[in-house]
This record gives structure tokens, sequence and C-alpha cells, in this order.
């Protein structure tokens, strides 16, 4: 049996991305039609925000992620819970304070993540979200033209210590022996086609290691160039945490940031995922896994 239909009520945070979303509680037992409408306000706005949802544990959010789709099933890091949550906490090291789309460093990378809070520090921890489509639209017609035509390797193996300096011999030994047990490396368009809306939007974030045939030092001129666009402030989107909020993004069109100003502070959120496609350029090349030979199960 499904549940009444609530009246979903939307409410834009920007003018380029973000609403939030009120009028439903979030589970596996969601009408089809109130599915269809959540999903549509996330490709809409990229990333929708729900208050409230304190109701939510392990197999509800679960419940909810497979009514969009086939769940996404980490290739390195091991689940929370054994089966899909993905552990986001600060205890372990795990603050993503470099801004990234997840998992692209696998062909088939998420297309909607659902990012549930569970303990927030009294000040600080907020995500920053970026609309790479609105990146992509706004960037002058030349430089569209270029990117179209680009290519980018990302990698799950990047230099850790260099990105959290702070880091201790404990943390560094813990990202190699999990987040990158196994290496991966995948080629992406550096603009892919949306399967659903038909937009055009920038694939690049913290896992781009280089420019496919292109020179480093060229490559990381390329990438601040067109990173630079997806991070303006009139593209972003800041979200205060509170315990029971659910953030849900369109993957494929967004970028997202999470603020390590918390200080000592605990932070506790679960990520769910949704399985995605093998991106398309605009010319119709596909992503390719350049490395290992084949994924392996996960």
């Amino acid at each position: 049996m499904t549940t009444a239909p609530p009246t979903l009520r939307i409410t834009r945070l920007g003018g380029r991305i973000g609403a939030v979303v009120e009028g439903v509680r979030l589970g596996g037992e969601l009408a089809p039609s109130i599915v269809a409408e959540i999903r549509a306000a996330a490709l809409a706005h990229k990333v929708i925000f729900f208050r409230d949802q304190e109701h939510l544990d392990e197999e509800r959010h679960e419940a909810f992620g497979r009514l969009l789709g086939p769940l996404f099933a980490h290739p390195t890091v091991p689940a929370a819970d054994g089966r899909y949550a993905f552990p986001v906490d600060s205890e372990h090291g795990d603050r993503a304070n470099r801004w990234h789309t997840d998992v692209t460093f696998v062909p088939d990378y998420p297309a909607f993540s659902i990012l549930r809070a569970i303990t927030i520090p009294p000040y600080g921890g907020n995500t920053v979200w970026a609309n790479t489509a609105t990146a992509y639209a706004l960037l002058p017609e030349p430089l569209r033209a270029l990117a179209d035509g680009l290519r980018a390797i990302h990698t799950n193996e990047f230099d850790y210590a260099a990105v959290r300096p702070e880091a201790d011999a404990a943390q560094l030994a813990r990202f190699r022996e999990v987040f990158a047990a196994v290496r991966f490396r995948t080629e992406h368009p550096v603009v892919r086609v949306h399967p659903e809306t038909g937009e055009r939007s920038l694939v690049l974030g913290n896992f781009v290691q280089r420019f496919a045939g292109i020179r480093a030092r060229d490559s990381q001129l390329l990438f601040e160039l067109f990173q630079g666009h997806i991070e303006r402030p009139e593209n972003t989107v800041r979200w205060q945490w509170r315990a029971g909020d659910v953030a849900m993004w369109d993957n494929r069109a967004t970028q997202h940031y999470a603020v390590d100003d918390s200080d000592g502070h605990h932070r506790s959120l679960r990520r769910i995922t949704v399985a995605g496609e093998v991106p398309v350029a605009p010319d119709g090349g596909e992503s390719r896994l350049l490395e290992p030979a084949a994924m392996p199960g996960r």
C-alpha cells in the first residue's frame, strides 16, 4: 500500500540552484506520483532539502533511494550498514572539503545522492553545492566549444597528504588502505549530455588528475579555468544542517564541498547513492574505464 499523496511545497533558495521541499515524509511507501515530483524537483533545482526527517533510519533511507532507481555501492569504502549506506563521519577523518562530484573515478558514477544528517556540530559544518549545468551554459561560446572536445582522467589515487596537510599518519594509512584500496582511473568527457534533461554540464572536480593528451602544466591551467566557473558564488547554494535534514542532489549536474570549520566537534551523516549511467559527450563518445581492466564486484 502507498501513503496518501501529500501536497509538496517547493521554495527556491537561489536563482541557479537549490530548493526546500516541504509536505512529505520520506520513506519507501511514497506514491509514484510523489516520487516523480521529487525527482522533477531535483532535476530542476539540482539540490533539494527536506527538514524534519528524524524518522529515517538506515532501512527507510535505503527504501526511499530504491524508489528512484537501483542503488550504487561504493567501489572501495565499506557500507556503514553492510548494504549501501556510505559513512560521512568526522571522527574517521571524512571531511570532504574539496569540490567534487561523487565517485567520478568510475565510469557509471551515481545519478543521485541522498544525504541524511545524524549528528551535527553546534556551529560550522555546512555544505555548499554548485550547478555544473549553468556553469557550462554561461561560459563564453569559445570556451564552450573548447570544453566540448576535451576529456579528463579521474582517479581515486590523488595526493591526499597535500590536500589534507593536517592529516596524521593513521588517517593517511586509512585513506590508502580503504579509499584507494583499488586504484581506479576513468576517462570522462569534460562535458556530458544529461540523459534526462538534455542539458550539458561540466564533469570536473577533485578527482581530476589531468586532461587527456595535454601536458600537466596546461592541464592545471585548463582545470583552474573551468573549475573556477563552477565555483562562482552566484552558481552555488549553502546549507546549514540540522539533525534530521536530508539533502538530495543530481550528481550528474552538481559538485559539492563540505566546509571544515566546526573545529573538533563531531559531524556524522549517511549517504545513499542511486546508480547512474555512463556519461555521453556532445559528440556521442562515452566515458571509459582505464584501470583496472574491468570493474571489480561491489
